[in-house]
This record gives C-alpha cells, structure tokens and sequence, in this order.
C-alpha cells in the first residue's frame, strides 16, 4: 500500500464530527468547548489530537503482562517522569550523564518510543542530554466548518463530596425554616449541539529517516486515525466519530503538488436548505479525483 511507505511524502485531511460534545475543553475558560472568538468555528488542538493516537497506542499495543509491545510505547504520559525514561535509555546503551546532545540515546529513545519516532520530542530536560527530535508527523488545529454554539448546561447530582459541605446545607436549609430532603449539589456541563470538524495532517520521509520510522508505524498511524475516537467514549465526547480520512501520497519524497492545492480537492459545504446543521448528513463532502496532480495517489481510508 503506497501510503505505508516511509520513503514518500503523505498529506492527510481527517473529518470529524461531535455531537452533544465537548471535543476540546479550554482550561482557561471553565472547560468550555474551544472557539475563534472572532467567528465562533469550534477549535480542537493538535496536542488533544495526537493524544487520543497515543492513548490508542497504549490501548491496543500491550502484550498480555500490561507492558507495551516492542518499540509501541508511549514516551509522552503520566505513569513515569520523563527524565527516568530518558535514564533508562541511556543505561541500556551504557551513558548515564551527559551535557551534550548525545546521539546514542536519542536513537535509543527512537527505537522504544513510537510518539517520539513521529512526533518528536524535547530530551534535553535532565542531567543526560539527548538532544531534540523533529518528528516527520504533524497536524494543524482542527476547525468546525460552520461556527458552533457552546452551551453551558446546568446538572444536578445526589452526592455530597464531604461532610462540611453536607452540613453547611444543613445549616442553609435550617435557616431558611425547611427540612433538607435531598443531597443534590449542583453541577455544570458544558457542550455544543453539533459541529463537523476538519484537520489536516503532513508527513516528512526525511524527518522519518532520521527517526527510523517503518511501514508498520504508518500503518499503526492511519488504524489510530480511523479509530481516533472508538476507545475515548466519555460523558463529554458520547458522540464523536471520524467521517472521512483521505490520504495523498507523493512518488517523489519532495512532493509533487503544494499541499494547499491537494487540501482544495476535498472540499465541504452545507446541503441546500440547511441553516443550522445539526448532523452529518447536513453536509455534502465532495473529492475531486479527476483533478489530482499527475505523481499524486488518492488513498481514502475512510469515505466521507
């Protein structure tokens, strides 16, 4: 399949959608859904997106005593301080300190870890230096095609999370002259109704030599793609599904085509007659295969 080959240059459009969603909760503004202030398109970050590849990863790729299959772990996660891995590579292949970049934990720390191997990584943090990695993969923030309404809905729950909670509302209720009759706190969830989301997505063959990328971690890329959402099921993201991943792959490692041209092909609108999409099916997506650029192949790995 020509689009699991390291040696050539791949660009990738990936669609999704988030129904009753929060996609990519903002920190900085109460969890809210992310939004262009200017223009109200919902936002998703690259980082959230290429965390759900690496929760994927730690998912589907451990063996039967819970520890990842050889050269499918995760560099990036909580379990364990990244300068101990960086330690531990760099005991395996006999360096323990070092103030310059050093070449043989680097290309250690590439051969365990697939997030570092595509995505790069900084392993300069401690005492033993590995230097920086420019991963060959990247992707853009993701935007809604249409802007997106985000909703703050209030809930209720029948818990009380301490004692001084349950007894300052005992004492509220005794003020007010009424017995307390339930235990429900109050409680936030903040949504949109529906936006259609698009990213897209670059791959660098001679980033992927320097890191030692193979066939099977690209096609290890495109299953996660697929599935980006299938084990993230959560009370904020019930209903969100990828609706279309197209792939074109260039037979020269240069590129044959600017990729803004190859993204113009696949193009997304609102059906006729719909104003407030609130569906899938509210949108048409169209790709233009007759106008590919000669030494360019189409790869839909799921049709929108």
């Amino acid at each position: 399949m020509v689009y699991t080959d390291p040696t050539k240059r791949h660009e990738f459009v990936l669609l999704f959608d988030a129904k009753n969603s929060n996609p990519n909760g903002d920190p900085d503004a109460g969890n809210m859904p992310r939004v262009d202030p200017e223009t109200m398109h919902g936002l998703v970050t690259d980082v959230a997106l290429k965390r759900k590849i690496r929760d994927y990863l730690q998912l589907t790729r451990l063996s039967n005593d819970r520890e990842a299959q050889s050269g499918f772990d995760i560099f990036i996660q909580s379990r364990t301080p990244l300068n101990m891995l960086i330690q531990d590579a760099g005991k395996a292949v006999g360096v323990v300190e070092s103030k310059t970049e050093n070449e043989k934990v680097r290309k250690e720390l590439c051969h365990r870890y697939y997030d570092i191997r595509m995505f790069g990584a900084v392993l300069s943090t401690g005492t033993l230096n590995a230097g920086q990695v420019r991963g060959p993969v990247q992707i853009t923030f993701a935007r809604s095609i249409d802007p997106v309404l985000p909703l703050d809905l209030a809930i209720t729950r029948q818990a009380i999370t301490s004692e001084q909670r349950r007894e300052a509302r005992e004492t509220r209720s005794a003020k007010a002259g009424r017995a307390l009759t339930t235990t429900t706190e109050m409680g936030r969830k903040p949504i949109i109704p529906y936006g259609l989301y698009r990213a897209h997505g670059y791959f660098n063959p001679y980033l992927a030599t320097q890191t030692g990328v193979s066939q099977e971690d690209l096609e290890v890329l495109w299953e996660a793609l697929q599935n980006l959402f299938e084990f993230d099921r959560s009370a904020a993201r019930g209903e969100m599904h990828v609706r279309g991943l197209i792939v074109f792959t260039h037979d020269n490692p240069k590129g044959n085509a600017p990729a803004h041209k190859l993204f113009d092909l696949v193009t997304v609108r609102r059906r006729d007659g719909v104003s407030v999409p609130r569906g899938y099916h509210d949108y048409a997506v169209v790709i233009q295969r007759d106008d590919l650029p000669p030494g360019v192949t189409l790869s839909v790995l799921v049709e929108p």
